[in-house]
């Protein structure tokens, strides 16, 4: 089976392709949960198998968490372009990957006002490219 694989993706440029487009979004995923796994320089520090498996799975639900925002937000941009008249293609849209995280602030400081966001409807505003 290997080398019939192995034959078929040497000669069929479509499927070498397909293969580097899944492996580049399974790396934006570990590159997301690397930088997210910060705290003690991203080294598990505790001793007792419960405790690392807490510590695993909470870094799964945020990085879950930051997959399901920037998810929301893709879908929302990709609205908002399509509504302005640009032209986004569903073909295009599917090599998206919603882990991308140069927008996420992993260390700063994160200001908002509380009562606004409780009042909020729907989701936040998307920012301008030229604000």
């Amino acid at each position: 089976m290997r080398t019939i694989y192995l034959c078929r993706y040497v000669a069929d440029e479509e499927l070498r392709r397909r293969v580097r487009r899944q492996l580049n979004k399974g790396e934006s995923l570990h590159a997301l949960r690397r930088d997210l796994f910060f705290a003690h320089q991203g080294h598990v520090r505790r001793r007792h198998l419960d405790d690392q498996v807490d510590q695993a799975l909470c870094l799964t639900l945020v990085t879950n968490a930051a997959v399901l925002w920037t998810t929301t937000y893709l879908g929302d941009a990709l609205d908002a372009l399509r509504a302005e008249g640009y032209p986004v293609a569903d073909e295009d849209a599917a090599h998206l990957t919603p882990a991308l995280h140069d927008h996420v602030n992993f260390y700063g400081t994160y200001s908002f006002d509380l009562d606004t966001e409780l009042r909020r409807v729907g989701h936040r505003p998307l920012r301008s490219p030229a604000a």
